[in-house]
């Protein structure tokens, strides 16, 4: 490590810094990243947009991915300048406070009539009175030694009380100027790094930079910004802080800490977009390069993520917000179609084994979200659905089932998480009382049913809706706080997972086999009424006690090429299961009254 250099700043250059002027240059910077902002803007909601809707043909095409690389410049652009603003009024910030510490001691040397020399040495006056003869002892000059506190013993002299003092005077001068001249040096480094390349196109390699300068000045502003952004409060305790801040402040917090505000419930969903496409750049840089399995599988998820959200928005069709995004864990990752604080009716889908943030996440969950938007707006247009990886999910691990998919512990955990979001739903919602549906998917329907088991069960949520469940964590319905009515479930005939036999079953069954030959049906003892899956009651079974709405009954289990779990897949596709979509559709949109029943198992 490259050790701090020796303080050249004075006391009396460290008084007279013009903080304000550091602070004027940041405003400056801020002003040149607004405008660049405001550029991106225009190009994506206006030029595109035009061409797109006017112009066909190649010279179209062209035109279109120029001004695609012009709005991302201008992205490059923002953040860079964002982060100039916040590390001069950073810098301002903590040199600030080295001048009130300077301050301070000058006026207790001023009150006392001591002299502070130019090099921090202290000229006191005569005090107190000798031992032998009861004289005045000598004034004299006293410096600092490094060691705030230390004092040299006096022998058998009485000292002069004033030479304490004096030394203490020039042990905090000595440190507000070393602890400036630190910061100096520091902030220094950050600055040239925040550098750009010559030229007119932004590649990945600069977005690596800006990822890592954009490192540098959150470790620089933790005390200025980051200590600040309230993790440990409630979500609406953050919605108001986010509301009692400047816009100045606002600006700065989404160019320094995207990652931050973007995945901070309780902050509202188009300022949760903005952040999060810009974190989504910065992810992008820091993991372009590498060269191991898990960062190329997870570049390929966000690449996709980062291609629809500059895809073209068919007319009618819901918006696209990016709610959430991080490297942490499997990968998260929250993508809402509709505006979730403006919609009446709002769904969270909650999926399950094998989920995490690669491509297959950001091509298939993030439909099924999409296709249940759609359905929910044809009822009501003021429905948005939101594709929730919040958590862990169970990985399979060549192609058989983790031990976590057989364990409730990520369920538990992930139902935490799930509390917290539908709680920032809640909050940020402009129609006081909205309508929120949770949907949960294969083991996505354990952790939907472990969240309703903590605190007062899932905040907000009106419905709850189950497909392809192997259980939820209760036998009973009514259990998951919500009333039975209002409790929905999908299971087509054919998939597999919401087949799977008890645990006891498992237990039982392998010690009864035995027994077989002479007419013992382990199934029987085991399960009586067969209505009992891995995670608990059979959620479309009538002992459940829910709502089973009509759905397809898949393909088989073996396919063209041999075993087929198809039939678990595709209760969200209006296509391959037009009954399951149109049923979760009106229950999103708050028409549960006019679903399709099918009888229970």
């Amino acid at each position: 490590m490259t050790p701090t250099p020796a303080p050249t700043l004075t006391w009396a250059e460290l008084r007279d810094l013009k903080c304000a002027e550091l602070e004027g240059a940041a405003d400056g910077w801020g002003r040149s990243s607004n405008r660049a902002d405001a550029a991106r803007d225009r190009i994506e909601q206006q030029l595109l947009t035009g061409l797109r809707d006017t112009q066909e043909g190649e010279a179209a095409q062209a035109a279109v991915a120029r001004l695609r690389q012009l709005g991302r410049n201008f992205q490059y652009v923002y953040t860079e300048c964002g982060l100039l603003r916040t590390t001069l009024n950073s810098l301002a910030h903590e040199m600030r406070t080295q001048q009130r510490a300077l301050k301070e001691a000058l006026d207790d040397a001023a009150a006392l009539k001591f002299t502070v020399g130019a090099d921090g040495s202290v000229t006191y006056p005569t005090a107190g009175e000798a031992l032998v003869d009861g004289a005045p002892l000598r004034g004299g000059t006293a410096t600092s030694n490094g060691l705030p506190g230390l004092v040299p013993p006096s022998g058998l002299v009485a000292p002069n009380p004033n030479a304490a003092k004096a030394r203490d005077i020039a042990d905090r001068v000595a440190g507000a100027v070393r602890a400036a001249a630190e910061i100096d040096w520091r902030y220094a480094g950050i600055l040239r790094r925040l550098k750009a390349e010559e030229g007119l196109k932004v590649p990945d390699a600069t977005w690596r930079d800006a990822a890592g300068d954009a490192a540098a000045v959150r470790d620089a502003a933790g005390a200025y910004l980051k200590d600040a952004i309230p993790h440990d409060a409630s979500p609406a305790e953050r919605r108001d802080w986010w509301a009692g801040l400047t816009q100045e402040q606002r600006e700065e917090y989404l160019a320094v800490y995207p990652d931050q505000i973007g995945n901070l419930d309780g902050i509202p969903a188009l300022i949760r977009d903005a952040a999060n496409r810009d974190n989504l750049r910065l992810l992008i840089g820091e993991l372009e390069g590498r060269d191991d399995e898990r960062s190329a599988t997870r570049l390929a998820g966000l690449r996709e993520i980062d291609r629809q959200l500059g895809a073209e928005t068919a007319p009618g069709m819901p918006p696209m917000l990016l709610l959430g995004v991080s490297d942490e864990g499997n990968g998260r990752a929250i993508v809402s179609y509709g505006n979730p604080d403006t919609a009446r009716n709002v769904a969270a889908y909650v999926p399950g084994l094998n989920t995490s943030l690669d491509e297959d996440f950001a091509t298939n969950d993030l439909k099924r979200a999409r296709d249940t938007a759609i359905g929910a707006r044809y009822h009501d247009p003021s429905s948005a659905a939101i594709a929730w990886l919040g958590y862990d999910a169970p990985q399979a691990i060549d192609g058989l089932g983790s031990a976590a998919v057989a364990l409730d512990w990520r369920a538990t955990e992930g139902g935490k998480s799930l509390n917290e979001f539908t709680s920032g739903l809640s909050a940020t919602n402009e129609n006081g009382d909205p309508h929120l549906t949770a949907i949960g998917h294969s083991y996505g329907s354990r952790t939907v049913g472990a969240a309703t088991q903590q605190g007062d069960g899932i905040p907000g949520v009106d419905d709850i809706v189950l497909v392809g469940s192997p259980g939820v964590g209760v036998d009973r319905a009514e259990d998951l706080g919500v009333g039975s009515d209002h409790v929905f479930v999908g299971s087509a005939e054919n998939d597999v997972v919401t087949t799977v036999p008890s645990k006891r079953e498992v237990v039982v069954g392998a010690a009864l086999r035995p027994l077989a030959p002479f007419g013992v049906d382990a199934g029987d003892i085991a399960d009586p009424g067969n209505d009992d899956l891995w995670f608990g009651k059979d959620p479309a079974s009538q002992a459940f006690g829910a709502k089973r709405f009509r759905v397809d009954d898949g393909p088989g289990l073996v396919g063209p090429v041999g075993p087929s779990i198809a039939a678990h897949s595709q209760y969200f596709d209006p296509k391959r299961d037009a009954a399951s979509a149109s049923n979760i559709g009106l229950i999103v949109a708050g028409r549960s009254s006019k679903i399709s029943s099918q009888e229970y198992r």
